[in-house]
């Protein structure tokens, strides 16, 4: 009997998604696994079975499926707290909490809300009337901002606001010390969070976390996790520190196995729609006088892309707005810097070219688009560029990377894929159907840099769909069942 952790030496019988398709055509066909690597591919019966055969039946096979763009330790820590996404009011959000079993720590958290879309404003009287005196947090779906009653403020040791939102760098620093659990309970959430991924066909993704990871992911590897590589990034405050370990992006972390790789440098240049924060052209709509913040001017930004790129360490933007990613596109044009724009909800027509002849990779969150529908057109409805682009992006030549945001989207490919395909989450029509892109082209931004592994001599990280995904409807596609994953042809999923 097989199962997880076993070594598959011989895939029979699958169909293949991808470049090598067409020169199957759709009929089956074996792989041989040989030290990790697809060491031969022929049609099925062509060649002898050998060592452990895992069987096919016919099932579509496509590349190891990655997530861009993942803050760990949270969406780890997310499944023990209050989920808030469904609800509808500030007064319902305050309720639940009230309701709420503190942690382990004292603090009741609860994350997920969507505070743009509420009709009643959140406010530090409402939240203490419903939760007392003790400590509570309830962070935005975006982690751009956190409303806290007066109890937490005083933990924290933050001064009271009237409405209780601390915003952007206050909040971020909120996130730190939430997340800040001890090395046993986030490495025990970390494994029990990358089974999970496993399971919906992850075999990488891109760590965001604000922290310092690189020891992190070390004692993770050397505890025997194995669920899914792993590239790091770390921010700018740890910029010195990096170059001074001589990290550089691409190389792997020692003492990982293989696992573990250097990520980019992670940097924030404006805020969120949810808060209202993206740094853009226009106005928002309930605000005129409301335009963002760019929270790294340009001058600095040019000189943390000068000071990476010189030290051989990628860069990867968060900028949402169009204003950002404009002053994003500038600073990659100055320094000539390699990596990704993080998010580009907001894309003024002008900048595609810009950001195809750079070659600056598009790291999008297909889900985002429809979570954030209603408030772009709420806020955004006067704006300018294209908003949540993806087949703009794919049609000008940029390279397309997916990703959840975890914890702000779940940490699941299948929906992003969905979600670019089918540009709804519902029974409503597609929003901005224009901007749907075929499943092909979504595999090919879910997989590791956007590439295509499954070639002679490729890495065997592989995905065995339960159905096929190239024929499925919306909510078929969305919860696509996985039949097993592969990691370097280990079984680290097997249903």
């Amino acid at each position: 009997m097989m199962a997880r952790g076993d070594r598959v030496d011989f895939l029979r019988a699958v169909r293949l998604s991808g470049p090598l398709a067409p020169a199957f055509g759709d009929e089956p066909v074996d792989l041989v696994i040989e030290h990790g690597r697809i060491a031969d591919i022929a049609p099925t019966g062509s060649l002898p079975a050998r060592g452990l055969v895992l069987q096919g039946e016919g099932r579509r096979v496509v590349a190891g499926l990655w997530d861009h763009h993942v803050h760990t330790v949270q969406w780890a820590l997310n499944a023990d707290r209050v989920p808030l996404g469904e609800m509808q009011s500030a007064a319902d959000a305050a309720r639940v909490m009230g309701d709420a079993r503190a942690l382990t720590d004292g603090r009741r958290v609860g994350a997920g809300m969507r505070d743009a879309l509420w009709p009643d404003a959140p406010s530090l009287a409402l939240l203490d009337e419903r939760t007392g005196g003790e400590p509570t947090y309830l962070i935005n779906a975006d982690v751009h901002s956190v409303w806290l009653n007066t109890a937490a403020f005083q933990r924290e040791g933050f001064t009271p606001t009237d409405d209780g939102m601390l915003r952007e760098e206050d909040a971020f620093e909120i996130s730190r010390r939430l997340n800040a659990a001890d090395d046993s309970t986030a490495d025990a959430a970390v494994r029990r969070a990358g089974d999970r991924a496993a399971a919906r066909g992850v075999t990488g993704l891109v760590d965001f976390d604000m922290a310092w990871n690189a020891d992190s992911w070390r004692r993770r590897t050397d505890a025997g996790f194995a669920a899914h590589r792993v590239e790091f990034a770390f921010y700018a405050a740890d910029l010195s520190r990096a170059i001074a370990h001589g990290l550089r992006t691409g190389e792997e972390l020692t003492g990982t196995r293989g696992l573990v790789h250097v990520g980019p440098l992670k940097l924030i240049t404006d805020g969120s729609l949810g808060t209202r924060t993206a740094a853009c052209s226009h106005a928002y709509d309930d605000d005129p006088a409301n335009f963002g913040v760019l929270t790294i001017e340009p001058d600095r930004l040019r000189g943390l892309l000068t000071e990476a790129t010189a030290s051989g360490i990628d860069v990867a933007v968060h900028a949402i707005g169009d204003r950002a990613v404009a002053s994003a596109l500038d600073a990659f044009t100055f320094t000539q810097a390699r990596g990704t724009i993080e998010h580009a909800q907001l894309v003024r027509h002008a900048d595609l070219a810009r950001f195809a002849r750079l070659g600056v990779v598009a790291s999008v969150q297909p889900e985002h688009a429809v979570d954030d529908r209603d408030m772009v057109g709420s806020l955004w409805q006067h704006q300018q560029a294209l908003s949540h682009p993806l087949a703009s992006l794919l049609e000008a030549g940029i390279p397309v990377r997916f990703g959840s945001d975890a914890p702000v989207a779940p940490l699941d490919p299948w929906l992003a894929i969905a979600a670019a395909v089918h540009r709804t989450g519902d029974d409503r029509e597609p929003w901005q159907p224009g901007e749907r892109v075929s499943v092909e082209s979504a595999l090919r931004a879910s997989s590791r840099h956007g590439e295509t592994d499954i070639e002679l001599g490729g890495v065997a990280d592989l995905v065995l769909c339960g159905s096929d995904p190239l024929t499925a409807d919306r909510i078929e596609l969305s919860r696509m069942p996985v039949s097993a994953t592969l990691l370097g042809g280990t079984l680290t999923h097997l249903d």
